[in-house]
This record gives structure tokens, C-alpha cells and sequence, in this order.
């Protein structure tokens, strides 16, 4: 049930610009708490219960926001998204650029006091790598020497090119050179852990993490607390003392608590609030683009899609994604194929039907319905599982009556909460289709494209195709960035031409953020670390 919301009040103009994100105006009134400023603590919403903090294990954003908070990979992107020193205070590359050093900080600390070491970080990623584990994050680490190899059971964990000849030298070789490796050491597959135990525990008093701040508290699906971690190499850079996260998947939810000023920062923002926001005085929405796509996942194990390719492309055409777009109400652009506009040094590919008109969308849809078998007499009925969140819910419904008016199809609606529907969409007797979206770990197109390898643990259609993952081989093997790029929107190409998933939109980000909160600004990757934001005394 939608909650209403009660007109604002009136309050003094202000606007922002903020980079090249957009920034509406919002309200701002006397009268309001400033609990968070008086007790310097961010309140930060959270728009999902995060499904672990073990960097191993998670693999959806709600985890990795927190977790770049508890961890620290050797290195880190700052508020621009460079790529900075972290827990390496340096590093050095060979002439192939196949082979990494890296020198810890000799004052890198867990938060226990005891010193992280090199020999920590192998271990961290070889227990990413670990076949039996079947980590969704293995991907992260393909580009190390025999990981491909590891992650398909060909080789044994110890062939991994990651050695440590001493306590703060850590050495990497490469399957090939690429020059954003060091980027991708600034996600949470690379983070270190200091035991399995502490990695998997929810209980404060037993973790133990190297990052800006260390694990308080945690009521799952409420909250979760952080504190400063008093023993981090850069504590004089972190400004705030605590970190409260406010679990709410309700995006009304998160909106009433910003205006009774129990919030300092959201992570979503309700569509039905635009009017309102821009109506009165305020201080800062800022929305602004960064590389990921919602999509639809067929499961191509189920015999209905296994070998239909009409159908397949009958659901694709049957969606009118300018009106799903315009439906989520922050600009964000219809998607028609599945790496975003931004990557870099790529063109984005798109269905060959992507400019027809919405007749001829349509009737098209519907004759290759019909050339598939279904039929008004013999409809298509479907399961279509997503996680519990209004706007999702929103688009499946949407989704679901395009696909009745167009075709005909009986879809079944099967909303689960967040931590449950992930577990769900490994099971592939619980779904047909499944509402899921990919975020970027680096700003680079084969960072989206091996999600479908054959052998990817975030393959959740279960996509298999030689002639992509020889394209995906070229392309990894190939040092010129003209032929790279060439060859990856081949690859692109022929999976949007087996329909193996249904792109539906490139994602915004969309914050509310209170006027004495500094540090927000939005990079390509969408990360927003607290160490980056910090609060003034008054407002």
C-alpha cells in the first residue's frame, strides 16, 4: 500500500548543481531534526537488507555500499572515480603489463590492531576462486593468472598468479595486460579478510575489517551500525564517527523518514514525490546517470525457451521500454541493448528493431508469437519472479499487462524479499523470467559482457553460445583498442540476437541529500563511500 503524502511547506529556494548531475529542488524547513548533525552520525538509507559481508559472498549493491565501508582493497576510487593508493601505498608494472607489485602500507591495520599483510589478500582471493564456493564475484578476479582456469575447475587453487614473497609485497600476473586492473582492485571480490570466521559473522564483537570504519551493530532488516575503525592507516581523513544504515525497500518509506529528518541521506527516491519536491523550496535531489541496466533474465533451462527464439524475441518486441522509462520518472533511457552509454571505448549495440514504430513493433511481436505456437486458444503463462521494491513492482505490473495486451501471456507475479529472492534465482524451478540488473565493477564493456559467458556465476539465464565466448577470448587476447572494441560489440551483437535476456532501461542514481552533508558527488560507478562525505556543526 502506497502511503499518502501530506503537501509541504514553504521554505526558502535553493538550488545545486552538481557536476553534470541533475539537481531539482527540494524542501528545507526550521523545525526539522538535526539529530544527525548533533551526534555526528550519517543516517543513510538503504534501499535492500545487504545478503552478506563476507567479500566472498556478495554479489548485490546493498552489501557492496556497506562493505566498502568495513573493507579497504589495495586500491581505492575517490568521489571523481580515480583510481588512488589504499592499503598499497604503491605499486609498479612490468613492460608487458602482465605483472603488478604492490607495497602494502607498512601502518595498514585490521581493526584489531594487528598489521594486514600480503599474504592476507591471496588468501582472500583464492577463497573467491574456490570452485566449491561457486562465488557470484569470481568474475572480478578472471584477469589473474589460472583463474579462468579455477573458476572452471581445470586447475587447482594454488595455480593462481598471486604470490606474496614477503609480508607487505604482494605480486599479480595477468592473463593479458589491462590497464584497469587497478581499478578492479577497488572492489569487494579483491577485499582482504582476516578469517573465514570473521568474514561470515554478524556478530560485532567477533569482526574484524581494515576499512574506515568497523561493524557495530546490526539488526537485520532494520539497521546497521558502523564506527570509525580507530586503528585505519587514514583515520584522519574519516570525518564522521558513525554510520547508521536504515534498512527500507519502501521508496515512501525512506522519503517520510528524510522529511521528519531521521535520514541524512537516501538511496532512492519515490516517483510520485517529484511533484512535490519540485513544487517547494528545498535543498538537493541529485540524479545523475551511471553505468548499469535493468533487464529481464529468461531461464533458458525451461523447455518453453530452451529452443524457441520467436518467443524469446516475441517478449522483447511486446515491451514498449520508452514508457517504462518514462514510468520510473528521472530520465532514465530506454534500453534496447545491454552495455550503457558511457562505457568507455565503446559504442552501444541495439536490436535492429529498436526505430520501429509502435504498430510495427507490435504486430511484428505478435506474428512471431504466433510462428512460436501461442495463440489466444494456447496462451503463453509464465513465472516472473523479482525482489520486493515499489518500483520494480511497478514495471513488472506494467510488464506483465503489455505482454497480456500485446500477446496474450498469463504472467504469474512472485515478489520475494530481497535476501530470499536471491537465493530464488539460483533455483531455476522457481522462475521463468526474473527482474535483475548489473552494475559496473569497472568502467570497461567486458565487465557486462562476461556476465553471459558459459561459465559465469552471474549467468543467471544460463546463456550458452561458442561463437560469444570466442569473440569474449579475442577480445581479452587482443592489445589494440580499436580491435578490442570491434570484437566485444560483435560479442554484444550475437547475444541480443539470441535473446537470452530482456534489457529494459540504464539506471540513474537518485539521492535526497540534507543541506549539511558535503562530499556528494556522483561517479560513473555510482560508489559513495562515507569516508567521502563529511557534516558541518550548523545549517
Amino acid at each position: 500500500m502506497t502511503s499518502r503524502l501530506r503537501p509541504l511547506r514553504s521554505c526558502r529556494l535553493g538550488v545545486l548543481l552538481l557536476g553534470s548531475a541533475l539537481v531539482l529542488p527540494l524542501w528545507g524547513c526550521g523545525g526539522q531534526s538535526n539529530q544527525g548533525v548533533a551526534s555526528q552520525q550519517l543516517r543513510r538509507g538503504l534501499a535492500g537488507e545487504p545478503a552478506s559481508l563476507d567479500p566472498a559472498e556478495a554479489a548485490d549493491n546493498f552489501s557492496f555500499q556497506v562493505l566498502q565501508d568495513l573493507y579497504e582493497g589495495l586500491t581505492v576510487e575517490n568521489a571523481q572515480g580515480q583510481v588512488l593508493p589504499a592499503a598499497a601505498a604503491s605499486w609498479s608494472v612490468d613492460p608487458d603489463g602482465t605483472e603488478y607489485t604492490f607495497q602494502l602500507r607498512p601502518d595498514a591495520r585490521w581493526s584489531n590492531g594487528k598489521p594486514v599483510r600480503a599474504q592476507e589478500f591471496v588468501a582472500a582471493w583464492r577463497r573467491v576462486l574456490e570452485p566449491s564456493r561457486g562465488s557470484q564475484v569470481s568474475d572480478v578476479l578472471r584477469l589473474i593468472a589460472g583463474a579462468p582456469q579455477i573458476i572452471a575447475g581445470q586447475l587447482g587453487i594454488s595455480a593462481l598468479g598471486a604470490y606474496a614473497p614477503n609480508d607487505h609485497t604482494l605480486v599479480v600476473k595477468l592473463e593479458r595486460p589491462a590497464p584497469y586492473f587497478p581499478q578492479l582492485l577497488a572492489h569487494s571480490a579483491s577485499f582482504p579478510v582476516y578469517s573465514d570466521d570473521a568474514a561470515r559473522s554478524h556478530s560485532p564483537a567477533a569482526w574484524v575489517s581494515n576499512g574506515p570504519y568497523v561493524l557495530s551493530s546490526w539488526l537485520p532488516g532494520t539497521r546497521l551500525g558502523l564506527k570509525a575503525n580507530p586503528h585505519y592507516w587514514d583515520r584522519a581523513n574519516v570525518h564522521i564517527p558513525s554510520v547508521e544504515y536504515a534498512i527500507a525497500s519502501d521508496l515512501n518509506s525512506q522519503f517520510a523518514q528524510y522529511r521528519a529528518g531521521q535520514l541524512d541521506v537516501t538511496d532512492i527516491v519515490p516517483v510520485n514525490a517529484i511533484p512535490w519536491i519540485q513544487a517547494e523550496h528545498a535543498k538537493e535531489l541529485v540524479v545523475a546517470p551511471f553505468l548499469a541496466t535493468a533487464y529481464f533474465g529468461l531461464n533458458l533451462s525451461t523447455p518453453m525457451f530452451a529452443t524457441n527464439l520467436k518467443l524469446r524475441q516475441a517478449l522483447a518486441m511486446a515491451i514498449d521500454r520508452k514508457r517504462i522509462a518514462a514510468a520510473q520518472g528521472f530520465g532514465q533511457p530506454p534500453a534496447y541493448g545491454f552495455v550503457p552509454p558511457g562505457t568507455w571505448n565503446y559504442t552501444p549495440q541495439s536490436w535492429d528493431w529498436s526505430a520501429l514504430s509502435d504498430t510495427q513493433r507490435i504486430s511484428a511481436a505478435q506474428r512471431l508469437y504466433s510462428e512460436a505456437g501461442y495463440s489466444a486458444a494456447k496462451p503463453l503463462r509464465i513465472r516472473l519472479l523479482y525482489n520486493a521494491n515499489t518500483a520494480i513492482k511497478q514495471t513488472a505490473i506494467l510488464i506483465a499487462a503489455m505482454w497480456k495486451e500485446s500477446l496474450g501471456v498469463d504472467t504469474d507475479l512472485s515478489e520475494e524479499e530481497y535476501r530470499v529472492f536471491l537465493q530464488s534465482r539460483q533455483d531455476k524451478t522457481r522462475w521463468d523470467v526474473a527482474r535483475l540488473g548489473w552494475t559496473a565493477d569497472f568502467n570497461d564493456a567486458s565487465n557486462f559482457l562476461d556476465t553471459f559467458r558459459a561459465d559465469s556465476a552471474n549467468n543467471d539465464s544460463k546463456f550458452a553460445n561458442h561463437t560469444y565466448d570466442g569473440l569474449l577470448d579475442a577480445a581479452a587476447r587482443t592489445p589494440d583498442p580499436d580491435t578490442r572494441r570491434k570484437l566485444l560489440e560483435a560479442a554484444e551483437r550475437v547475444m541480443l540476437n539470441d535473446y537470452p535476456i530482456l534489457p529494459l532501461y540504464f539506471f540513474v542514481s537518485k539521492r535526497l541529500v540534507k543541506p549539511y552533508v558535503s562530499g556528494v558527488q556522483p561517479n560513473p560507478l555510482d560508489r559513495l563511500t562515507s569516508k567521502m562525505l563529511s557534516m558541518s556543526a550548523s545549517h
